[in-house]
């Protein structure tokens, strides 16, 4: 049998993809082992595919770059950059009659993740553009940072997931690119203008399929970019000088960063021989300060924003307990067991695959302070929990749904 040829490179094998219809060309392949996943656009044949209660992304592409991007998406997941994690690799493939088929790269689904399009079809709020295009500008300064030249950077190579009011995003499609262990100021640029170019042709096939709205400066969006890219590459990368008897600039240089979501590994600080002058600037830089915070205190692994969310309602606790002076990671312990676990638990079962927890936790607070607003008193958060998966979660769309897919674990 054709099978026999097949050669499997994976990183943690799983018998179970032996059973798939490796014979049949993947545009083919039958309805049961598909996952009716929504998926955005691509030059080479993708499915979702159910495997061992889980989905995984199969994409066709030719041998050699098939083992070449495998690669280097291990290598962005040993860097901590978002991105899709890869499974393995499969070549050796053949039809019935013998006749070669295309090797095939495996990557396991971005669970609660969508396409831009996916996104654009959905009633959203009149600045999606602009939010996909700020998660997209922080997804490009990291990959950079990393030294991660992405070669052809747009919404299509991306995956969005929701976090808190705004977006994360995550590479989806590492083909074209190559990792060096710095980029050059030309191979950024390069990189910028390719996406600023690849945006604004998206966004306009989105004007013209009426998914976004014709008085949309699709010009501008891309600009956009470019200049929430250099802004925050500024404030990451800048040097910045200052007399000797300002030296609580360099706190408040890490204090900047921590906001912007950034923790600083390594901070280079010279003077000049007079000891008048001092510059610092940072050299290592590490994404996630509010997530690795939170993570720390309560064990929660959530997004940049989430994090930042989920952490000023656990200060919010703190205060409204008269317990700021407590040690923090007793308040944090009692936060979750007493807040945030029974708010999440308190969504029926049917609808947990709407949003990930600590979205639609951060959901519900907003939606409690919108109903205490309108009933002007304040609404005790079992009231809100009721209100919120009633008139809201409710009616939203499961993006972690797999339509007509049976037996996958609810999370």
């Amino acid at each position: 049998m054709a099978q026999q040829n097949l050669q499997i490179t994976v990183a943690a094998p799983d018998p179970a993809l032996l059973d798939l219809p490796w014979d049949v060309p993947l545009e083919n392949w039958p309805t049961e082992v598909l996952a009716a996943l929504p998926r955005g656009i691509s030059r080479h044949v993708v499915r979702f595919v159910k495997l061992s209660g889980k989905v995984i992304a199969v994409k066709e592409i030719g041998e050699s770059v098939a083992y070449r991007e495998y690669e280097l998406l291990r290598q962005l997941s040993r860097l901590d950059v978002p991105s899709v994690e890869p499974v393995g690799v499969i070549t050796g493939r053949h039809d019935p009659d013998g006749e070669p088929l295309e090797a095939v790269l495996i990557t396991h689904h971005l669970q609660f993740s969508l396409p831009y399009r996916a996104l654009f079809s959905q009633a959203l709020r009149p600045d999606t553009a602009t939010r996909l295009i700020d998660a997209l500008a922080v997804l490009l300064v990291r990959l950079h940072l990393a030294g991660f030249y992405w070669g052809d950077v747009s919404l299509s190579n991306t995956l969005f997931r929701r976090d808190a009011s705004a977006f994360a995003a995550y590479l989806v499609d590492a083909e074209t690119g190559d990792l060096h262990n710095r980029l050059t100021d030309g191979q950024r640029s390069y990189d910028l203008e390719i996406a600023r170019v690849n945006i604004i042709g998206e966004l306009m096939d989105l004007v013209a399929g009426e998914m976004l709205d014709d008085d949309e400066d699709t010009v501008a969006i891309g600009a956009m970019l470019v200049e929430r890219y250099e802004e925050l590459w500024t404030a990451l990368t800048d040097e910045e000088s200052f007399g000797a008897g300002e030296r609580w600039r360099v706190a408040a240089r890490i204090d900047r960063l921590n906001d912007l979501g950034f923790d600083v590994g390594e901070l280079d600080i010279t003077t000049d021989i007079d000891g008048t002058t001092v510059r610092i600037q940072p050299k290592v830089v590490d994404a996630g300060h509010h997530s690795r915070r939170l993570m720390r205190l309560t064990g929660l692994d959530v997004q940049e924003n989430q994090a930042r969310r989920l952490l000023n309602d656990l200060d919010a606790h703190a205060a409204a307990t008269d317990r700021q002076n407590d040690e923090e990671s007793f308040v944090a312990h009692d936060w979750l067991t007493q807040v945030f676990e029974p708010a999440v638990r308190a969504v029926p079962r049917e609808l947990r695959r709407k949003l990930q927890p600590a979205q639609v936790f951060h959901e519900l607070l907003d939606h409690r302070w919108f109903i205490s607003k309108e009933r002007e008193r304040d609404v005790p958060l079992a009231e809100a929990i009721a209100s919120y998966v009633d008139d809201v979660l409710r009616h939203r769309p499961d993006e972690d749904a797999v339509l007509g897919a049976s037996g996958l674990d609810d999370q």
